[in-house]
């Protein structure tokens, strides 16, 4: 089977993966969102940035110097699973030793015995990460599709249980280490390791070499992410973090999911032609272009429909998410483009300057944080947008003086996908103002009138992006009709 091959049935795997598990974690999230309440989100909120940070240690980017790495062997992946345990168990050691300290600046007695349970997750990622990259390298997102949805769907289940039964914030705690657990426990199943527990100092050295880098850049990363947590949740009150929480993650639904999809199948492709200039820039401008169409399209729809979104489902105790969900949105157009372009100084091994772009970008930011501070979350919201673009700008023009893939080539690519979001942005606000039906109701008729938006006008100006997906699509279709007969 060729690259080319495999890279559309990874990808096809991939988008069932993430959209089986968006369904089962959006259905999960309604009934636990309408169960529990924005304080107790925010509880959950005020953790993200230290269990973030301890994931970020124990990964190290091992994972993708084994997937960069032409052959890895045994002793690599051995050495690597020893270090990411030990690794993560030190971490729950230091949160657990940090708890006190921890509740003492939020001010929330309860995040004590939280820390204490949910620190185990990090335990128990550690197991599990080594054992990913084989299916990841080998393209075989079937398998993890299947490990993803079995392990969200019986977590959200326990959760669920749990909220009806009034445990209230340790339904959210319980979900957590349930899905990390069954996610480690059928990774195993499926790779079946045989690597032993053998320690190389010189396959350390080596791995260590190109993921400390990437180590150093996440760190900094995760940091720069999960800062707004700690500003709102300090400043601010757990109600108001978890009505951030609550927005942020209905954008990560899209923004996040889509990068993870596209990241988890190119990186591995890419990795593949690092060394062949002329393929790898052809390959990652259809990267972008197809990037850029699929997010600005669903980001610009969930900006338009937030105000139905948020009241129609998870009903008007959430209705101050909306302006939140509103501006999140737009900043996350750019977050996946950020991190394609990112991809491409790791894949030609400039690890260095992927760390040196990280906190370049991530500076930029700093007014967004001083402005929360004085003028509240929605200024600070207005102001991250520009930082994402000013972020892109940055790595764009940096990633593409590697493969002749100028700035202006680049923004040339993607300003049509951008204009044709913004129009679809503005027709669904339109109607949403115009619909006098219930929020639900009238979220469920914007759906409908958008899917159609989508797929006449997108046909209609011939939209490369758009041609290529429906190019894909007839084919399997074509082919499984084929095979039928």
């Amino acid at each position: 089977m060729s690259l080319k091959q495999r890279t559309i049935r990874g990808l096809s795997w991939a988008f069932i993966d993430r959209f089986a598990n968006q369904i089962s974690q959006f259905i999960f999230g309604i009934i636990l969102a309408r169960l529990l309440s924005p304080s107790e989100y925010g509880l959950i909120g005020m953790l993200a940035i230290f269990f973030e940070i301890a994931d970020t240690f124990v990964v190290a980017g091992f994972s993708e110097a084994l997937i960069r790495k032409k052959e890895p062997t045994a002793a690599d992946y051995s050495t690597v699973f020893l270090v990411n345990v030990f690794t993560g168990i030190f971490f729950y050691g230091l949160l657990y030793v940090s708890a006190p300290g921890i509740s003492w600046f939020f001010n929330e007695p309860q995040l004590i015995p939280i820390i204490a349970v949910m620190g185990t997750v990090i335990i128990i990622n550690a197991f599990g990460m080594v054992a990913r990259v084989p299916l990841t390298k080998n393209l075989d997102f079937k398998s993890l599709a299947t490990i993803s949805v079995i392990s969200n769907i019986l977590s959200g289940t326990v959760a669920i249980v749990l909220a009806f039964k009034g445990y209230g914030v340790w339904s959210l705690v319980w979900r957590n280490i349930t899905q990390s657990l069954l996610t480690t426990v059928l990774v195993f199943i499926f790779t079946k390791p045989r690597w032993g527990l053998h320690f190389s100092t010189e396959s350390f050295r080596e791995i260590f070499a190109f993921g400390s880098k990437l180590l150093a850049s996440r760190l900094f990363l995760e940091s720069y992410n999960n800062i707004y947590y700690i500003i709102i949740g300090k400043f601010f009150s757990a109600r108001d973090l978890g009505l951030y929480t609550r927005a942020n993650g209905y954008k990560d639904m899209f923004s996040r999911t889509l990068h993870n999809v596209i990241q988890s199948v190119s990186f591995p492709a890419l990795a593949e032609i690092k060394d062949d200039d002329a393929r790898l820039k052809n390959a990652y401008r259809r990267l972008v272009q197809t990037t850029t169409y699929l997010t600005a399209t669903l980001m610009f729809g969930l900006s338009a429909t937030a105000d139905h979104f948020i009241l129609g489902l998870i009903g008007p105790k959430w209705a101050e998410a909306i302006p939140y969900l509103r501006l999140l949105s737009i900043a996350g157009i750019f977050y996946p483009l950020h991190y394609i372009n990112l991809n491409i100084l790791v894949i030609k091994g400039h690890s260095g300057a992927h760390f040196r772009l990280e906190v370049l970008t991530k500076l930029i930011a700093l007014p967004a944080i001083a402005i929360g501070l004085l003028w509240g979350i929605k200024a600070m919201i207005v102001c991250l947008i520009f930082t994402w673009i000013l972020d892109y700008l940055v790595t764009a023009s940096s990633s593409g003086r590697l493969i002749a893939y100028p700035l202006r080539e680049q923004i040339a690519d993607i300003l049509p996908s951008i204009v044709f979001a913004v129009s679809l942005g503005f027709f669904l606000f339109i109607v949403g103002n115009a619909l006098p039906f219930p929020p639900l109701f009238a979220l469920l008729i914007q759906g409908i009138l958008g899917f159609a938006f989508v797929l006449l006008v997108s046909n209609q100006f011939r939209i490369k992006p758009f041609l290529e997906i429906k190019e894909i699509v007839l084919q399997k279709f074509l082919k499984k009709s084929t095979n039928v007969n």
